[in-house]
């Protein structure tokens, strides 16, 4: 029993440093949750990211430097003139920074791949975003207050 008590306060600060880490964006708590989704979390994702029905979806993107097509899981939620994306991260993955770079992207949300464009940093609150009440609620309480807007192009891209 005198093994638990320290092991339980132990995991307790942890998780107390975690979730300021998220709420007040501190670098190097956000750059270690990006570095754990990008290699565990990320790939297990990607098995059915843009299939109908499932939680997360696609983003299509070039990178700034590189030239590189990448693949991202996202989570995507319609807005009123297109796709949102909620941003737990605030404006630091690297593939929010190479879609606002090039102002163009495809997205692959319930098995269709969509050009979209004129990408927009703007608060939650004024995204048009269908965000659900208990969404929102967590939002607030992790400090996320901005997404990402893109408009849809009239016409689903072509490859798949």
């Amino acid at each position: 029993m005198t093994v638990l008590y320290p092991l339980l306060g132990t995991l307790g600060t942890l998780f107390a440093l975690f979730f300021l880490g998220m709420r007040y964006k501190w670098p190097v708590v956000l750059d270690g949750v990006r570095r754990m989704n990008r290699r565990y979390t990320n790939p297990r994702q990607m098995r059915t990211a843009g299939t109908p029905g499932a939680y997360a979806g696609i983003i299509h993107h070039v990178g700034r430097r590189s030239g590189r097509e990448y693949q991202t899981p996202v989570g995507i939620v319609p807005a009123e003139d297109g796709l949102a994306i909620v941003l737990p991260y605030g404006t630091r993955p690297d593939w929010l920074k190479n879609v606002l770079t090039i102002g163009r992207a495809e997205i692959t949300h319930e098995g269709r791949r969509f050009p979209v464009t004129d990408p927009e940093v703007v608060p939650i609150e004024d995204s048009g975003a269908a965000i659900t009440a208990a969404d929102r609620r967590t939002h607030r309480l992790y400090g996320v207050d901005q997404c990402l807007v893109l408009r849809t192009v009239s016409q689903p891209a072509t490859k798949n």
